[in-house]
Formats: structure tokens, C-alpha cells, sequence
């Protein structure tokens, strides 16, 4: 795509990811079979290469408009664009840099300014968070279906092992998780202990940043990021084998600290430090497993009602963070082959803050995926992200849960 940028974005950063990928865009439209908000409303910019037409103009100079907002906030940021295109755009990258410009330059509606701004500042402080989550499940039943639904019930989360080990692992500190679903990380704990593991949380890091950058506060996601580096990499010094994080949204976001700073002379070393020290569960658990298979093969059996799972992979952990199969394979190694779901590459609705910005897309989103998940009647839904795990729930009574608490059950549970 021939592309001529604006004076004051050449020569940027910003500038450079938007011109690299502008010009690899071929017009082919095959982003469009596979782009959840373009199946659903059938508007081309509604799709990524009509999202790109309109980005491109933003970074010629043209004037963006409200209209060009809705059409960038309508985008789930879910990627499944970059799998699908031949021509290697990195779409995700792109709508960044685009919805930064447009957040600069279009004034959003007062109400729209509220909400974004209670997310933002709300969402990512966990001293915040955690106390309107426990007060808001107290009072689930009386609210409203629509804060409900962001409201899951509380689950128990069991004993937070107490052992120590010569191996170590740093966990993320989450703004979001430990407060919605505590019982992830103590499942996640507590699996890791049995294979002899330690996992470390380092308390003065916190929120992965994703929040904030997804809702164009670049500056305060950068913030963050610094400060987890800076927290995490003493520990690398010390040995600590990895960063392991068990939310795969964060696990994206993670991963993209490298590219965030790599302007940053202070940081682009240490980001890419961290970066190459994260891994997801599901690429690095299997292996470390190998020694209990037979142990979690036996639970499979005898709970064999259990053991019939729907598996959804999360965007950010398909697309995101291009780790595809990995969690169906393992399952299916130990004789638990997940059921067939069709339309596994499309993107539930959650999509970070998505659900609450754009409830109905959302809500619509949601259904034609547990109807997917529900085709071959599953006792369990697996996924690997909190945010799609709570999203899923509220519209199912089937268990929904992360993959790593079925198998901390299999190794003996709580």
C-alpha cells in the first residue's frame, strides 16, 4: 500500500511501524473472513483493511472524526488478522499506533471519558480492585444483568503451598486475576510445588500495563512496564528460571515490552531480557509434566465425566502470542482429546476492557461462542485467560475454568 507520512510522524517510532506495515498490505481481503466485528456487522470498516484505509489517512494528515474512532474502538485488538494475512502485517501494532493518534486529535464524549477513565484508573490498582470485587460478589444477586455479568462468583481458592524449592519461577502480580479468580494462581501454585517448583510474586510489581495501553494511556502502560522490569529483573540475576504468566492477555502484553521500549535506551535491553524470560503455561508446562503423566492419565480415567472438555484458546494466546494447539495437544497426549469446536479461531467477546465498552457486540460475540463451546456437550470449558473465562461464565452454567486448575485436580487438588 503506497504510503506517504505526515512531516511530524516521520522519523518516529510510531512512524516507522505505521509505514512498514501500511506498505505490506496487499488489499487481498482475507482478513475480512476471519475478523469477528466484520462477520457480525458486514461493514468494511468494520474489518482490518478497512480499519487500515482509515488509519492510513490518519498518518497522511488527514482529520480523523468520531467516525473514525468508532470504527478503531469496534476492533478487538483479538489479531486473528496477523494469523490470517499471507503478507506478515502486524495489524496489531498498526491499530496501535492509530488509535493513539486518533485518541489525540478527536475529543470523545463526556460519558465515554467517565467510563474509560474508571477503567483505567480502576481496574489496574488492585488495592483498588480487590475490595469493589469482593463487595460487588457479596452483592451479585442484587445487581443489575449487566454488572453482574463482570461480577464472577467467588470461587474458593484453597491452600497457597508453603514449601520452598531450589527451583524458582516469578508469577505476575495481577491487577485483575487474584481478585476475580484467585483460585488460577493457587491452582497454579500449588501444581508447580508438586513438580518441585517454587513460585515467587514480586510485590512491587503489579498490572502488566495491557489495560492502559488498550485504552491509549501509553504513557501510564509504559509506566507500568518499567516497573515490572525493574522488579523482575533482580530475580533473573538470581536465578529464577522464568516469568511465568498464567493469564494469557497479560502474557501479550508481556511480550510486547520489547517492542513498547525499544526506543527507550534505558530499557530496550532489560525489556528484551524479560521478554525472552516469559513464557505462557501452555509452552512451557507440558514438559514439566512429563514425569506425571501416568498420575494425571489415572484421574482422566476414573473421572472420565470430568475429563469431557471444551478447550477455548484465548486470542491473545492464538493470535497473540502465536502459540496455537498447544493446550489441545498436551490434552490429547494423555488420552483427553478435547472436543471439537467449531470457529475455535474466533474471538469470544471478552477482549480486555472490550466487554464493558462495547456491551452488545460483546454479549453477541459471547453467544455464538458457547454455542460453539456447548455442540458437543461438554462437562468443563478450559481456556487460558481470566478475562475470557469470567466472559464465558456468565452465560453458561457449565464450569468454565483455566486449564491449570483441571490439572492441579488431577495431581491431587487442594
Amino acid at each position: 500500500m503506497e504510503t506517504h507520512l505526515a512531516d511530524w510522524l516521520v522519523g518516529t517510532p510510531d512512524g516507522e511501524d505505521a509505514e512498514l506495515n501500511l506498505r505490506r498490505c496487499v488489499h487481498c481481503g482475507f482478513c475480512l473472513a476471519t475478523c469477528p466485528t466484520y462477520l457480525l456487522l458486514g461493514d468494511e470498516r468494520d474489518s482490518p483493511r478497512g480499519r487500515i484505509y482509515l488509519m492510513k489517512q490518519v498518518v497522511e494528515g488527514d482529520t480523523p472524526t468520531l467516525s473514525t474512532l468508532e470504527h478503531l474502538d469496534r476492533c478487538l485488538t483479538c489479531r486473528n488478522c496477523e494469523t490470517t494475512c499471507p503478507s506478515g502485517v502486524e495489524y496489531g501494532h498498526l491499530v496501535d499506533v492509530g488509535r493513539k493518534l486518533v485518541e489525540e486529535q478527536v475529543r470523545r464524549p463526556l460519558r465515554e471519558r467517565i467510563v474509560r477513565a474508571a477503567l483505567r484508573e480502576g481496574l489496574t490498582r488492585r488495592w483498588l480492585f480487590g475490595p469493589a470485587m469482593r463487595l460487588g460478589q457479596w452483592v451479585r444477586p442484587l445487581l443489575p444483568e449487566v454488572l453482574r455479568d463482570k461480577v464472577p462468583r467467588r470461587r474458593d481458592p484453597g491452600p497457597w503451598p508453603t514449601r520452598t524449592h531450589a527451583r524458582k519461577v516469578l508469577l505476575l502480580n495481577s491487577c485483575t486475576q487474584g481478585a476475580m479468580l484467585p483460585s488460577i494462581d493457587a491452582a497454579t501454585a500449588r501444581v508447580l510445588d508438586r513438580l518441585g517448583i517454587e513460585v515467587l510474586i514480586e510485590r512491587r510489581s503489579g498490572c502488566c500495563g495491557a489495560i492502559r495501553h488498550h485504552l491509549n494511556d501509553t504513557e501510564g502502560a509504559l509506566a507500568q512496564a518499567r516497573r515490572n522490569i525493574d522488579a523482575w529483573i533482580p530475580h533473573l540475576d538470581a536465578g529464577v528460571e522464568i516469568v511465568l504468566v498464567n493469564a494469557s492477555g497479560c502474557g501479550a502484553m508481556v511480550k510486547e515490552y520489547a517492542h513498547l521500549l525499544r526506543a527507550d535506551p534505558a530499557y530496550a535491553a532489560k525489556a528484551k531480557r524479560v521478554v525472552e524470560a516469559t513464557r505462557d503455561p501452555a509452552e512451557w508446562l507440558p514438559r514439566e509434566l512429563a514425569p506425571h503423566v501416568e498420575t494425571i492419565r489415572a484421574y482422566a480415567r476414573r473421572e472420565a465425566a470430568a475429563s469431557r472438555i471444551a478447550f477455548h484458546p484465548p486470542c491473545t494466546l492464538q493470535h497473540g502470542q502465536r502459540i496455537r494447539g498447544a493446550v489441545e495437544s498436551w490434552f490429547a497426549s494423555i488420552g483427553v482429546a478435547p472436543l471439537y469446536v467449531p470457529d475455535a479461531h474466533l474471538c469470544c467477546g471478552s477482549a480486555g476492557t472490550y466487554s464493558v465498552l462495547q456491551p452488545a457486540l460483546a454479549k453477541q460475540l459471547r453467544t455464538n461462542k458457547l454455542e460453539a463451546l456447548h455442540a458437543g456437550g461438554p462437562a468443563q470449558i478450559l481456556s487460558a485467560n481470566v478475562g475470557c473465562i469470567a466472559h464465558l461464565q456468565a452465560g453458561t452454567a457449565t464450569p468454565v475454568r483455566h486449564w491449570i486448575e483441571w490439572v492441579d485436580d488431577a495431581l491431587g487438588g487442594r
